[in-house]
């Protein structure tokens, strides 16, 4: 069972006192809590208040405004698609509700700061939300920029130092995080090349499984249909367009939130043309389908990733995947 995290109220400047006097310690240089959780608490309600209207009038550029990273780029690339067909607003909406929050809260310093909002949700079926929020600084607002969707068996016990904050794995090993923490299989900053890498390439490091080994094999058998052909291109993202984050696990790994952007180009034999039959897809075409279409996907990723020292593979907990783009040719 999972404690409840306990921590203290501060924001990103501190006073300490010192014998000479009191001096300003600042966010950038020192290790601060991300944020305090009551702060945490107002930046979810927000997060909710501002979802629901986005949602209900499919409104993208207000979502920019709560949502960023790969969470946002999905979202708002939907939302684009259904106010072009929907031009009246989802009438059917039914508000998104977060309920029984926790907050993961790490010791960061310098930017971006991230916390991880856990929260029941009425979206599923009694799967827990993982919402990582991130700021890139102290002017800059809080925006959720990964999703992952776990069932309270999937998720793993998270490492705590004796102020009840959770232990981040700064990105490039950078300052901040636990001292003499062991150093993982996949860093936070390579996963996305990594995974992107075992896609195009294959390999070891993954374990099997529907967003890996399966996928591969799905595309192999998918790859030359009657009257069209399809390939398939994987990219890494890297900061600052899409920033990872990483939790320490009890058990010294870690549960690694990060993205990677995935292109299929269908290409048609000659004397035909691509069929292009959803109203969403038409509404974010670029450009007119005459003998191929590319369809550019971004998806966001949690994975279980062990220590170096123990080995093994990287295990898929969540992947959220949304379209962004559709080229047509």
């Amino acid at each position: 069972m999972r404690s409840r995290l306990l921590t203290a109220a501060t924001t990103a400047t501190v006073l300490a006192a010192t014998l000479s006097g009191c001096i300003t310690v600042h966010g950038e240089t020192a290790v601060v809590p991300a944020i305090s959780t009551s702060e945490a608490r107002k930046v979810l309600d927000r997060f909710i208040e501002v979802n629901n209207k986005a949602n209900r009038t499919f409104d993208a550029e207000l979502n920019k405004t709560i949502e960023g990273g790969a969470l946002g780029a999905i979202d708002q690339a939907g939302l684009r698609a259904r106010d072009e067909v929907h031009r009246q607003g989802n009438e059917d909406f039914s508000p998104l509700e977060l309920t029984d929050p926790r907050f993961l809260i790490p010791e960061q310093a310098g930017w971006p700061k991230s916390f991880v909002a856990d929260t029941a949700s009425n979206r599923g079926n009694g799967s827990r939300w993982y919402l990582v929020f991130q700021r890139d600084g102290i002017d800059e607002p809080w925006l959720a920029t990964y999703l992952a969707v776990l069932s309270e068996e999937e998720t793993p016990e998270f490492a705590t130092d004796g102020d009840g904050h959770v232990q981040d794995v700064p990105v490039g090993g950078g300052p901040g995080g636990e001292p003499g923490a062991e150093k993982l299989a996949v860093p936070p900053e390579k996963a996305s090349k990594s995974y992107t890498t075992y896609l195009q390439e294959g390999g070891e490091g993954w374990a099997a499984g529907p967003h890996t080994s399966a996928w591969r094999e799905e595309r192999a058998k998918n790859a030359e249909q009657p009257r069209v052909r399809t390939e398939w291109a994987d990219l890494p993202v890297q900061p600052p367009r899409f920033t990872p984050f990483a939790l320490r696990t009890e058990d010294g790994g870690a549960v690694v939130f990060f993205a990677s952007e995935h292109y299929m180009k269908q290409t048609a034999s000659k004397g035909y043309s691509p069929k292009v039959d959803d109203p969403y897809v038409e509404a974010l075409m670029e450009g007119e389908a005459k003998q191929s279409v590319t369809y550019v996907r971004v998806s966001e990723q949690a994975v279980l990733v062990p220590t170096a020292a123990d080995g093994g593979d990287v295990e898929f907990l969540s992947r959220v995947t949304g379209l962004t783009e559709v080229k047509g040719s």
